[in-house]
């Protein structure tokens, strides 16, 4: 009997000296001198012991008990101040380190602003599908089969010309919205839809294949083209301060009569001149004639804005594409 308790010794001064981590030091108190340690366990042995040498018996097991838990800690004291060197203190007097989040895209901030000013002036706001027929993106627009605006090279067509309720394609204006308002309400009608439009479009610093637009619709009673430019006078200026410049050159689109291009003046790597934002007109009778309006009876005004030229203005940005590629450190500027 005392003899196991000697081997118990030496079994257990060997782990502890192998002993290098915490993990380790906690598995020897475990199996040596915790609750169901061997330690513990030798005092089960008492009843087997002979009597005669009992009280020698019990005095050496607490002996190796005491020697065991003694170490136990001192190793346990070691391995803590090894760690305290090792690992560098924190100084809680240092200002902390503010968390990375996120925040919102240029064109998200835009669109946003794009809201806020046109629900000033009463416009409400209009969604509608990115995914349109022929109807919908060229037909009640007034734009014949023949127009040069249908072509395949111009369009981002999803299916043949020959499948029921197509052609399908990527919306190429948000004009398309403009008619399923009209097909859903009568007038007055006030209202701006925004969102993405396709074209095909060669990349540059001014174009891009998709993109985003802000689609504006006034429809009501005596509506002329007085009425649509201070529309847009009163939105540069509150968008971009009072004393921005803009002006209307003369155009043509099949969806309005008469029609202009709108132009702000802003400056793109340093030289200032007029860029194109948009277009804009009096609706078509075509169109109202497409949708149930009768147009001796209404007139309307619709423009239609890019939104990432906008931005552009705003925020004094050279080239579109840089919106579109994720770099951090560009987007961190806004």
């Amino acid at each position: 009997m005392l003899e196991r308790i000697d081997q118990l010794q030496t079994e257990s001064l060997a782990e502890l000296a192998a002993v290098t981590d915490a993990a380790a030091l906690e598995a020897f108190r475990v199996k040596f001198i915790g609750p169901k340690g061997s330690v513990k366990g030798l005092m089960a042995l008492l009843k087997d012991v002979p009597k005669e040498i009992k009280p020698q018996f019990g005095a050496r097991a607490n002996e190796l008990r005491q020697k065991l838990e003694a170490l136990y800690e001192e190793r346990k004291a070691a391995l803590g101040s090894a760690v305290t060197q090792s690992t560098p203190g924190i100084d809680v007097t240092e200002p902390g380190l503010p968390p990375k989040l996120g925040r919102r895209h240029i064109i998200t901030q835009t669109i946003d602003d794009l809201v806020e000013v046109f629900g000033r002036m009463g416009f409400d706001i209009a969604t509608g599908p990115e995914v349109e027929d022929a109807f919908h993106n060229f037909q009640a627009l007034n734009i014949p089969e023949s127009h040069p605006a249908r072509d395949v090279l111009d369009n981002f067509y999803l299916d043949a010309d020959d499948v029921p309720g197509g052609p399908h394609l990527l919306r190429s204006q948000t004009s398309t919205i403009q008619i399923r308002v009209m097909e859903k309400s009568q007038p007055p009608i006030r209202v701006v839809a925004m969102g993405r439009v396709y074209r095909p479009d060669e990349h540059d610093a001014t174009h891009f294949s998709m993109f985003h637009q802000v689609e504006g619709l006034y429809v009501d009673k005596r509506v002329g083209m007085a009425d649509l430019k201070t529309t847009l006078y009163q939105f540069a200026r509150a968008y971009f301060g009072p004393d921005t410049e803009i002006r209307f050159r003369p155009s043509f689109f099949p969806f309005t009569e008469p029609s202009a291009e709108v132009d702000i003046k802003m400056t793109v790597r340093g030289v200032t001149k007029w860029v194109e934002v948009g277009g804009c007109g009096m609706v078509d009778p075509n169109v109202f004639a497409a949708v149930g309006y009768d147009p001796e009876v209404w007139s309307g005004f619709a423009f239609g804005l890019g939104i990432e030229r906008l931005a552009m203005r705003k925020f004094a940005v050279p080239d579109l594409r840089w919106m579109f590629e994720n770099d951090l450190r560009f987007l961190r500027r806004f």
